[in-house]
């Protein structure tokens, strides 16, 4: 196979996670450690981010912190640069989740929502850019959600603040074609962890899996990976993934 379709070995690029101290994050901090990938974690639990840096194989830096303050994500890029003196990929993942109509949500609930899901992540990637455009290559991907690509009624403030998600992907990619940096989001359904309120070896969760009502949250990023692994020529702008028998 020529070295143009070969799948990209990631062994020794740096990459920043958000949102890595539980599930999806978590996740991805664990996959892309075992292929070789050294991790800046960024979140909010300073024990939590530290079990999850001493887990992984390759080495690993974290900083605690809350991403709706823009000051963490330049925080993160400047101790990817101190810490491994590179930048290759920016995996913008931290979220919160608040169901429910509208006028049943308090402001604060809807403020906090929006500063970390949309906010944050605008954040991280405008932090990062700069680094990854100047040496012409490099990946980010936001974690979106497939009520970014649906209007879904249960859930009116989360679903916006994923619609906002995937137009600021889908335009931003734009602004990059010709800098060598790669752009997409993936887009979840039904993940079976901490953000849904499912605590790591729940009991339960093995029964919904079978039933194919819900993913894991390594499912997702086993998808990332593949997502980074394609050939540089080769940008997957958009991945949902669903359970199977998630009727959406």
């Amino acid at each position: 196979m020529s070295q143009s379709t070969s799948a990209i070995d990631l062994t020794g690029q740096v990459a920043i996670i958000t949102g890595a101290s539980s599930g999806i994050g978590r996740s991805y901090a664990q996959a892309l450690a075992a292929a070789g990938v050294r991790t800046v974690l960024v979140g909010r639990s300073t024990e939590r981010l530290s079990a999850v840096a001493d887990a992984l194989p390759t080495p690993s830096v974290f900083l605690a912190g809350d991403l709706a303050d823009p000051a963490v994500s330049e925080q993160a890029v400047a101790l990817a640069l101190a810490a491994f003196g590179r930048l290759d990929i920016v995996l913008a993942n931290a979220g919160l989740y608040v169901g429910g109509d509208v006028v049943d949500t308090p402001m604060n609930a809807i403020e906090e929502l929006v500063g970390v899901n949309v906010l944050g992540a605008m954040a991280t990637v405008r932090a990062a850019l700069p680094h990854l455009v100047e040496q012409g290559a490099g990946d980010v991907l936001v974690t979106s959600s497939v009520s970014g690509h649906q209007d879904i009624h249960w859930e009116p403030v989360y679903s916006a603040t994923k619609h906002a998600m995937q137009s600021f992907v889908h335009t931003t990619r734009r602004n990059l074609v010709g800098s060598g940096v790669r752009m997409g989001a993936v887009a979840p359904g039904v993940v079976l962890n901490e953000l849904w309120g499912i605590a790591e070896g729940a009991s339960g969760v093995e029964d919904q899996i079978a039933a194919r009502t819900g993913i894991r949250s390594e499912d997702v990023a086993d998808a990332v990976l593949f997502m980074l692994t394609r050939p540089r020529h080769v940008t997957i702008r958009d991945l949902v993934i669903l359970p199977t028998d998630q009727e959406i």
